[in-house]
């Protein structure tokens, strides 16, 4: 049953105040015919129904002023309801926008997370239904306070599995958490600087900066592949080191990317990655509907480095930055953070033009989303909080083993990565 207590927010949703909403969708392929004289109806009764289990992503965050120049920021279960918007786009094919980053498709652009708590009558979620003339896009825009990417998708996955009448996944799925969880020495509900709050929306907005955007999709066949070349290097050079799939495919990224920057020899680099806690923390537990994110941060390494010493050395270093997660660490974060609040700012996440910063996960089930008539044909995703170096990864259409990333640079960095015989080789879908 839902309960009427407020969910107060933890540092690791908090940090999340000054960006913006997550916008991710999905392109289904038209309904059989027959099929669609109640579609939106149906969708918006099933939608309702995730709603059920997921309540508090229909409630709203408030603030409360406390007089000493602080304030908390709870979720309120209000009951208040998540929006569902219905729209028409003629003229408009599924091969027009898959892969791509689409503004007028998906709700909230350009609305910052704080700007819920600022305007209570805002929504923490809200999802799109778009007719396109061969197929539909659904996609929706979640506040990031109220949760990262495994609750995004596995609300659409509730969605879906109610919305085909698959009960099954419902029983299966982990039941949400959604009370959250804090270290024993943090205050509850944790007091957020008033000044701070009001300033984080201007203040760390990224400053605009002209990008491009490719869509590449790499089969499980090539995936396989690069990470049997990333081991045997790792083989011959007697290091001890298992490479992921995940790693391996990052790796020649990153390598590729050292390249269509032009990026001298000598020149730092990094590629960090936002490592999901789950699974990482007993406490965490599965269905944890919170933020559960920290940063692993590669060790010092150079371009020239990423470049000579091959595939396997490069994707070692992502192996120990995923191998550096310490617990203790973690906990010492959310502590300092609880006592000297600050806020996530895109224009850091990647602090240079040699950086690369991997969000999201090729575990989140995408092309799982079966509304009763066809799982997804591709996927897109919206402009917010799009920076030059950010990779954000999905899983693949294939599903088993094949991956996508959609990758944000300058302009010309990005027609140097197509241009990059190398790494297009690996590629089974370019969409530049």
């Amino acid at each position: 049953m839902p309960s009427s207590e407020d969910i107060q927010l933890t540092p690791w949703d908090l940090y999340c105040l000054s960006i913006k909403y997550i916008q991710k969708g999905i392109l289904l392929p038209r309904p059989p015919a027959g099929g669609e004289a109640n579609l939106v109806d149906t969708l918006a009764s099933s939608f309702s129904r995730a709603l059920g289990r997921y309540y508090h992503f229909a409630g709203r965050l408030v603030v409360e002023e406390h007089g000493d120049g602080t304030v908390t920021i709870p979720l309120r279960p209000t009951g208040e309801g998540a929006e569902l918007v219905h729209a028409v786009a003629p003229g408009v094919a599924v091969a027009d926008i898959v892969g791509s980053v689409v503004q007028a498709f998906l709700p909230m652009n350009g609305v910052c997370n704080a700007d819920a708590a600022i305007d209570s009558s805002l929504p923490v979620l809200c999802a799109q239904v778009t007719e396109l003339d061969d197929g539909l896009f659904i996609g929706m825009s979640m506040n990031h306070t109220v949760g990262d990417g495994a609750g995004f998708w596995d609300f659409l996955n509730a969605w879906s599995a109610i919305n085909r009448g698959d009960e099954e996944h419902i029983m299966r799925a982990p039941a949400p958490v959604h009370r959250r969880w804090f270290v024993d020495t943090s205050p509850v509900p944790i007091p957020v600087p008033f000044s701070t709050l009001q300033h984080a929306v201007r203040r760390l907005e990224a400053p605009p900066v002209r990008l491009a955007h490719g869509f590449f999709t790499f089969s499980a066949a090539s995936v396989k592949k690069l990470k049997a070349r990333a081991n045997d290097e790792m083989l011959k050079a007697r290091e001890a080191a298992t490479i992921s799939s995940l790693q391996a495919l990052v790796a020649h990224l990153w390598r590729a990317v050292s390249r269509a920057r032009g990026l001298s020899p000598g020149q730092a680099t990094s590629c960090n990655l936002l490592t999901g806690c789950r699974g990482r923390m007993r406490v965490i537990p599965a269905g944890y509907v919170g933020n559960s994110i920290t940063l692993s941060m590669t060790p010092s390494c150079t371009v020239g480095e990423t470049l000579d010493k091959g595939l396997g050395w490069t994707a070692w270093q992502l192996n120990r930055a995923v191998g550096s997660f310490d617990e203790v660490k973690v906990r010492e974060w959310l502590d300092r953070w609880a006592r000297e609040p600050c806020f996530s700012s895109p224009a850091s996440s990647s602090r240079s033009r040699c950086a690369l910063l991997i969000t999201s996960s090729p575990r989140f089930d995408v092309y799982g989303n079966d509304f009763g008539w066809g799982k997804p044909v591709g996927l897109c995703s919206g402009p917010a909080d799009k920076t030059d170096g950010k990779v954000s990864v999905f899983e693949g259409p294939e599903r088993e083993g094949s991956m996508s990333l959609e990758v944000s640079l300058l302009p010309e960095a990005m027609e140097r990565l197509v241009a990059d015989k190398e790494f297009m080789e690996a590629v089974a879908i370019p969409r530049p």
